[in-house]
This record gives C-alpha cells, sequence and structure tokens, in this order.
C-alpha cells in the first residue's frame, strides 16, 4: 500500500468519527438500560462508558497532542469508574469525576473548533454540532458528580434500588440541559443550584448560536453556487 493510499484511507476512517461517537453515545443511553434490565449486568454500563471515552479520543485524534492530552485526562476517570469495583474511595471519584468534565471539555473544544472552521455544510458538520450537545451533558453530569462527592447532600436524590449516584447525575444533566425539569432530583446547595442554571443557560445558547451559524454558512453555500 503506497502513501498516497494510506493517506486516503486514514482520512476515510477520519471523516466517520462523530457518526462513530454518535452511535456509541446513543447505545450507551438507550441500548445499556435495557439490556441491563435483561441480563442485569451492573458492569455494562461502565464498559460503554469505557467505549465512549475511546470514541471521544478518536474524534479529536487528528493530532498526536490532542491523544495525549486525551488519554491523561480519561485515565483517572477510567481508574475512578473500575477501581470501585474493589474499593470505595471518595476522593478518588471526585478526581476521576473532574478529570472527566475536563476530558469532555477538551473534545468540546476541539470539535467546535473543527466545526467553526468548516465552509460548507456537511453531514460530518452536523453530526458533530450534535456531538457536541450531547458531550455537554457528559460533562456536567461529571460535574454534578464532584461537587456532591466534594459536599454530599448538594442534590436531593431519589433512592431507587439499582440506580447508581452516576447514572441519576446523568439523567439530571439531560433533563437540566434541554429544559425538562421534572424535579425528581433538585440542586440543595447554592453552588448546585448556579451550576444547574448555567448548564441550562449554555444548553439554549448553543442551540440558538448553533442553529443560526449552521443557517448562515448553508446561505452563503447556496449563494456561491448560484453565483457560479
Amino acid at each position: 500500500m503506497d502513501d498516497q493510499t494510506c493517506i486516503s484511507f486514514g482520512k476515510w476512517c477520519f471523516k466517520g468519527r462523530f457518526m462513530t461517537l454518535l452511535v456509541l453515545i446513543l447505545a450507551m443511553l438507550i441500548v445499556a438500560p435495557l439490556a441491563e434490565e435483561l441480563i442485569h449486568i451492573r458492569m455494562l454500563m461502565d464498559i460503554f462508558w469505557s467505549a465512549v471515552f475511546i470514541g471521544v479520543i478518536y474524534a479529536v485524534s487528528h493530532k498526536k497532542r490532542h491523544i495525549l492530552i486525551a488519554v491523561l485526562l480519561v485515565l483517572p476517570m477510567l481508574g475512578s469508574i473500575w477501581s470501585s469495583y474493589f474499593v470505595k474511595l471518595s476522593a478518588l471519584g471526585v478526581v476521576g469525576g473532574l478529570c472527566g468534565a475536563a476530558f469532555f471539555i477538551f473534545a468540546i473544544i476541539q470539535i467546535l473548533i473543527f466545526i467553526y472552521s468548516q465552509k460548507k455544510v456537511t453531514r460530518d458538520l452536523i453530526v458533530g454540532a450534535a456531538i457536541v450537545y450531547l458531550l455537554m451533558a457528559l460533562a456536567w453530569s461529571f460535574i454534578f458528580a464532584a461537587v456532591e462527592g466534594l459536599h454530599p447532600g448538594s442534590f436531593s436524590l431519589p433512592e431507587i434500588q439499582g440506580i447508581s449516584t452516576s447514572r441519576s447525575f446523568l439523567y439530571y444533566s439531560f433533563v437540566t440541559l434541554t429544559t425538562l425539569g421534572y424535579g425528581d432530583i433538585t440542586p440543595v446547595t447554592s453552588l448546585a443550584r448556579s451550576l444547574s442554571t448555567l448548564e441550562a443557560v449554555i444548553g439554549q445558547l448553543y442551540l440558538v448560536v448553533q442553529v443560526a451559524w449552521l443557517v448562515g454558512v448553508h446561505v452563503s453555500q447556496s449563494m456561491l453556487k448560484r453565483s457560479e
């Protein structure tokens, strides 16, 4: 295989990175809970989390230093997830949660840089914009978990058998980001309320700005084609 073929193959693989990550996230949100209900394997959700982490690294792996930064951030998070089956350390959970949040924020920044550098609206661009929205929810779930770990009782959590705290915050983050506000999980402290408000505002602003930008790029693209 010559160098030109290798470069073309690499570009083809990298082009589908956002779709791969989207499938992994949706599988974690939908398939993992359904499978757990049927086969009752508690670690299945953590396996999907690990797959999502790998998918995110793949999505931002265009440069070697991005891979290095992403791996350094994700290792403490993976350590806190899998070590919980052997030992319960609240400090490790907090460090892992903060690193997990930083990991997703880093990925969001890199994907946004890619999105706003594009001149045409493509499928990859639209999927990337959707991925950013989902990664926001994932990042905030780790932030909320870290806050609860540092100050237990920051959130009023329902006592539901078989539902882990991390999964509760994942659910709460999506509910807050989309401003559904079911009210079954509520922030208690001032910090928890402020962070919840900030997530809701950022989520709505992102949708407004992103849709406006995509429409603007599409209009410019259409006008350019007509002028040609």
